[in-house]
C-alpha cells in the first residue's frame, strides 16, 4: 500500500492545477456542455441548413476550445493513476480511445476536404473542387491570386464596420462595407472610340398601366441583344430592316370535329379589348372575357362571352375553383387576379393592392368543336382573344430594330392589332407599337460600346439563379476611393496603378493534385414509365504524374482513387459520389469528393473505446481489486485520508 499512498505520488500530481484538471467534476462540465452544443447544432441543421450550424457549433472557435479541453482533462486524468496498475489498463484503454477519436476528428477537418465538381461530357478534365464556402478572389496588381474567406453568418459587414482585408501589392486597401442576398445587373454600356459593338437605348410606356421600361441593347449579343416584356420581345441587330415580303395567311379550314380544348384567357378592366389568349390544348374555345372593375373592395366579376351566352362569375368567390358554365361544355377555372397589373421581368405582377390596373386570367376546359376562322385585318379571329405563343417561340408582338454602319435605325414590327411594318425610327419619336398603348421612344445610340454591368441590390427579393447574392466592395488607394457591387459568378474590373486589380466573389475553389473527365453519364429508367431510377457516372480520373484510372460511381456507390487497400483503409485516398444531374442536360454530372485522413484514427478510437468499456464492465481481471484487509483505511493517517481523496478513484 505504500507504493500507492499519497505521499509517495511525485509533487506534479498534487499541483493545485493538475488537480483541476483531472477533476471527475471538469470532464462532467465539458461533456454536458458538448452535449448542448450538438442538440443546438442539430436543431440548427434541421431548421436552417448544414452551414449555420456549422458556423454557430461545430465550426465555432468556442467548440474547438472545448474539445481540446476535454482532451486535456482525458490526457492528465490518464497521468493522475500513475504509476499505472493491471486495474488502470480498462481506464487507459477507453480515455486513449477517446482521446485518439478526437485527434482524429481532428486532423480531418484540418487537413481533409470535401465538396463538389460539375463535369460536362465531352470538356476537359477540371480540377477545381466547389466548397460548400464563399471567397473573394483577388488577382493582384503583381499577378498573384488571393483568396480571402467571407461568410457573413455571424456579423455582415456594413458601412459603419467595413471588413478590412488589408494592403495589396499595389498599395490600395480592400474592404467589404456590405453584403446583400440578392444583386440585380443592368446594362449600362460604355462609349468606344473605335471597335465594340452598336448599341442604343430605348424606352418603352404606357399610359393605361401608368408604367415605364427601360433597357441597353448590344447588337447581335446573345444575353444583351433581346429584351423580353413577356407578350412582346425587341431585340436589335446590326443592318437595316428587310423589305416587306411576308406572304398573306393562308386560310384555315374549319373542323366540325370535337376535341378536348383547353385555353387560358388574359382580360384587363381598363382595356376590355385587349386580351391574350393560350391555347394549351384543342383550339380556341371562341370565348371572350370582360373584367368589370372592382368596387367597394371587392375583386370585380368576370364576364364571359361564348356562343350568344353570357356567364358572370365573382372573381373573389370563384378564384382557384373549378365551375361548371351552365349550358355549355366548359368549365371556368379563375386561375390568378391582379389589382394593379405589371410586367416585371417578363412576368406578371401588381404593383400594389390598389384596383388601378385589374387584371385576371382564366382557363377554360371542356370537349367541344374548336373555333376557325378567317383573321381579320388585325391577325385576329373577331371576338376572339388572340393566341400566346407557345413555349419557346417568338411571340407575336415582336419588334426587331436594326441598327445600320452610319448609325441610323430601322424596325420590323409586328403586332396582334396594328399587323405588320416596316419604317425609320428617329431618336426621341415615339413608335406605336399596338401592344396595346406601348410606345417605344428611342433615346440614344453608341456606334462603339463596350458591355458594362452595374450591380445594386433587389429589393426585397431572395437569392437565385437569376439574382445571386454579392458582396459591395471598398477600394481605397492614395486619395481616390471607389465603391463596386460583386454578384456571386462575376469578376469585376478595379481601375488601379499600376495595372487594373481583378476582383471575383463565389464559392471557395480548391485546385485538386487529380483531375476528372466525365466521358459517360447513363440514366437507368423504371419499365413501364420514363421516370429515372438510378444515374451511374463513368470518370477518367488523371494525376499530376500522368497516371490515369477510370471508375464508375452511381448512388450509394462510390469509387475511390488511388484504389490501393492500404489508401482506402488510411483515408488517404478520393472517395468520389454521384452527388446530382440535371435531366435537361444528360451530358452533365455532378461529383462529391471527400478526403478525410483521420478516417482511420476514428475507426481506432471507437473501437479502444468500446474495448475498454467492455474490460471495464465484463472482465474481472482488469477491475480494482477489493481492499485487503478492513482496517487498512482506518489505519491511515488523517493526512493520508485527505490526499487520498483528492485523487480520483481508478474505476
Amino acid at each position: 500500500m505504500a507504493a500507492s499512498s499519497s505521499t509517495s505520488r511525485p509533487d506534479w500530481q498534487r499541483n493545485p492545477v493538475f488537480r483541476f484538471f483531472s477533476s471527475l467534476k471538469l470532464a462532467v462540465v465539458l461533456l454536458a456542455v458538448l452535449i448542448v452544443g450538438a442538440i443546438a447544432g442539430t436543431l440548427y441543421e434541421s431548421t436552417f441548413d448544414a452551414k449555420v450550424a456549422r458556423a454557430y457549433v461545430y465550426g465555432a472557435p468556442w467548440f474547438n476550445v472545448w474539445l481540446l479541453l476535454l482532451a486535456s482533462n482525458l490526457i492528465v486524468s490518464a497521468l493522475s493513476r500513475w504509476p499505472w496498475r493491471k486495474h488502470h489498463v480498462a481506464f487507459l484503454i477507453t480515455h486513449l480511445g477517446i482521446i485518439t477519436l478526437l485527434t482524429g476528428s481532428l486532423i480531418g477537418r484540418i487537413w481533409g476536404i470535401e465538396g463538389t465538381i460539375t463535369l460536362f461530357k465531352g470538356e476537359p478534365p477540371s480540377n477545381r473542387l466547389l466548397v460548400d464556402q464563399h471567397q473573394l478572389r483577388v488577382r493582384d496588381t503583381d499577378g498573384i491570386v488571393k483568396g480571402f474567406d467571407v461568410e457573413f453568418i455571424h456579423r455582415p459587414p456594413t458601412p459603419q464596420k467595413p471588413w478590412n482585408l488589408g494592403l495589396l501589392a499595389g498599395g490600395a486597401w480592400l474592404s467589404i462595407v456590405e453584403y446583400a442576398p440578392a444583386i440585380e445587373g443592368k446594362l449600362n454600356p460604355k462609349s468606344l472610340n473605335d471597335g465594340g459593338t452598336p448599341a442604343l437605348h430605348f424606352t418603352i410606356a404606357t399610359a393605361m398601366m401608368d408604367q415605364r421600361l427601360e433597357s441597353w441593347l448590344l447588337a447581335d449579343d446573345h444575353q444583351q441583344g433581346a429584351f423580353n416584356m413577356g407578350l412582346a420581345t425587341i431585340e436589335l441587330k446590326r443592318g437595316t430592316a428587310p423589305a416587306n415580303t411576308s406572304p398573306a395567311a393562308p386560310d384555315k379550314a374549319q373542323s366540325t370535329a370535337e376535341v378536348e380544348i383547353e385555353e387560358t384567357i388574359f382580360a384587363f378592366a381598363k382595356a376590355p379589348e385587349e386580351q391574350i389568349a393560350k391555347v394549351v390544348k384543342g383550339g380556341n374555345t371562341g370565348a371572350k372575357v370582360e373584367l368589370i372593375q372592382p368596387q367597394n373592395g371587392n375583386k370585380g366579376s368576370a364576364v364571359v362571352n361564348l356562343s350568344g351566352k353570357t356567364w358572370t362569375f365573382d372573381v373573389a368567390q370563384n378564384l382557384g375553383k373549378d365551375t361548371p358554365m351552365e349550358g355549355s361544355p366548359f368549365t371556368l377555372r379563375i386561375e390568378n387576379y391582379w389589382p394593379d397589373f405589371r410586367i416585371n421581368n417578363g412576368k406578371p405582377g401588381s404593383l400594389s393592392n390598389q384596383p388601378n390596373n385589374p387584371a385576371v386570367v382564366v382557363t377554360l376546359r371542356g370537349k367541344g368543336v374548336p373555333v376557325s376562322a378567317a383573321p381579320n385585318e388585325h391577325g385576329n379571329t373577331p371576338g376572339v382573344a388572340p393566341e400566346m405563343p407557345a413555349a419557346g417561340t417568338t411571340p407575336p408582338n415582336h419588334l426587331t430594330l436594326f441598327i445600320a454602319d452610319d448609325g441610323s435605325v430601322t424596325y420590323d414590327l409586328d403586332s396582334r392589332k396594328a399587323g405588320h411594318s416596316i419604317g425609320q425610327l428617329e431618336l426621341n419619336k415615339p413608335l406605336t407599337t399596338g401592344w396595346a398603348d406601348w410606345q417605344l421612344t428611342l433615346d440614344r445610340t453608341m456606334p462603339h460600346a463596350q458591355e458594362w454591368m452595374d450591380f445594386s441590390p433587389a429589393t426585397n427579393s431572395p437569392a437565385t439563379a437569376e439574382l445571386p447574392d454579392g458582396v459591395r466592395i471598398r477600394f481605397q488607394q492614395g486619395s481616390e476611393t471607389s465603391e463596386q457591387w460583386v454578384p456571386a459568378g462575376w469578376q469585376v474590373s478595379v481601375p488601379a496603378s499600376p495595372a487594373d486589380v481583378q476582383i471575383a466573389y463565389g464559392w471557395k475553389q480548391i485546385p485538386l493534385p487529380i483531375a476528372l473527365e466525365l466521358t459517360e453519364f447513363e440514366v437507368q429508367r423504371n419499365e413501364g414509365n420514363d421516370s429515372p431510377a438510378g444515374f451511374k457516372s463513368t470518370v477518367l480520373v488523371t494525376s499530376q504524374e500522368g497516371q490515369t484510372a477510370t471508375g464508375q460511381c452511381w448512388m450509394n456507390n462510390p469509387f475511390s482513387y488511388p484504389g490501393a487497400w492500404w489508401r482506402t483503409w488510411t483515408g488517404l485516398t478520393y472517395k468520389m459520389s454521384q452527388a446530382s444531374w440535371n435531366p435537361d442536360n444528360l451530358g452533365q454530372s455532378t461529383i462529391q469528393i471527400l478526403r478525410d485522413p483521420g478516417w482511420l484514427l476514428k475507426w481506432i478510437g471507437s473501437l479502444l473505446i468500446v474495448l475498454g468499456i467492455f474490460m471495464l464492465f465484463y472482465l474481472k481481471g482488469f477491475r480494482r481489486p477489493a481492499a485487503s484487509t478492513p482496517t487498512s483505511t482506518a489505519s491511515r493517517s488523517p493526512r493520508e485520508k485527505r490526499e487520498k481523496s483528492l485523487v480520483p478513484s481508478a474505476t
